[in-house]
């Protein structure tokens, strides 16, 4: 088995590689890097992008692309600082969260109807969807405000049985994806992203997959914006609008590829944890402030381009 092969069968590999590489260059700047505190501050950070990255793998596999994803983000994050107060009861907390995930299933609603239904192209779609998601953040929540109940946000920095809260949010995703990918849906979604035609002849329902794909990616964007909610306490109009390229370059570290067909959420986990640390690095090695954009981009696309490097050079020695 040659090294394309490896990779195909295995396409978190690469991602698990560059994971122990930038482990080892974190933890030589970082003394305290393996402390239990320093883990849950990272994993608290690294969460909302794990989350939404996980509702863009599932819609990349699917061939398709979300460019709306961090709009929906600041969407749902405007809607839960205006709606939970810092004397809100707990079943208010609650109703607030479930009208946050229900703005982010509708946001990813319109997306599908418009790619499935109207078959629009999703890149093009999707950046349009993206101005007017943003522009109903800004409409609910016009300047930065808001402040969480104190308790809530304790949650989410809690250690529960000496395990950072982030743990067992991360393992529910990977209990998710299991059963996603287990499951018929998730191979008709592989089956979709790899040969569209295909599956719509042998009786594939297309069109309703790629509805359902957008609409559980909406979900995921929602999840996302009450975790980032839950961590900084407060809200922005403007918050997620960086993360959805950022949450697309994790996708395709983890081994996703564009085309749609192939890859997975373990993969994405690790993208998003090798973005993290990237930056975690930068910042530590005191690399000065206006060079640290240059150097993000640097090591990313080096870390996009290396599988393909690998291959060329494997196929012009033989």
């Amino acid at each position: 088995m040659n090294f394309k092969q490896v990779l195909r069968a295995n396409p978190y590999l690469f991602a698990l590689l560059l994971l122990v590489v930038f482990v080892i260059m974190s933890a030589a700047l970082q003394d305290n890097f393996f402390r239990l505190g320093v883990i849950g501050g990272n994993l608290r950070v690294f969460l909302p992008l794990m989350i939404l990255a996980v509702g863009q793998t599932l819609v990349i596999i699917g061939g398709g692309i979300d460019l709306s994803l961090g709009t929906m983000v600041s969407l749902v994050n405007a809607i839960l600082v205006t709606r939970i107060g810092a004397d809100s009861s707990p079943p208010e907390i609650f109703l607030a969260i479930l009208v946050g995930c229900g703005a982010g299933m509708l946001a990813g609603a319109v997306n599908g109807f418009c790619v499935a239904w109207l078959r629009l192209q999703p890149i093009v779609t999707t950046y349009a969807t993206s101005f007017v998601f943003a522009g109903l953040a800004l409409l609910i929540l016009p300047r930065p405000g808001g402040a969480l109940p104190r308790e809530l946000t304790s949650l989410y920095r809690s250690t529960p049985l000496n395990i950072p809260f982030p743990v067992f949010i991360i393992v529910a995703l990977l209990f998710v994806w299991w059963l996603l990918r287990s499951s018929r849906f998730g191979q008709y979604l592989y089956a979709l992203g790899g040969n569209p035609e295909a599956a719509y002849t042998t009786g594939l329902a297309v069109t309703r997959l790629r509805f359902s794909v957008y609409v559980l990616s909406g979900l995921f964007a929602a999840l996302a914006a009450v975790a980032l909610t839950l961590g900084i306490g407060s809200g922005n109009p403007r918050i997620g609008e960086a993360m959805t390229l950022d949450s697309v370059v994790a996708t395709v570290i983890g081994g996703t590829r564009l085309s749609g067909g192939q890859g997975g959420v373990v993969g994405t986990v690790l993208g998003v944890t090798i973005l993290g640390l990237i930056r975690n690095i930068i910042s530590f090695a005191n690399v000065p402030t206006w060079y640290q954009t240059l150097v993000n981009a640097v090591v990313i696309v080096l870390a996009l381009a290396a599988p393909g490097v690998v291959s060329l050079f494997r196929r012009r020695r033989v």
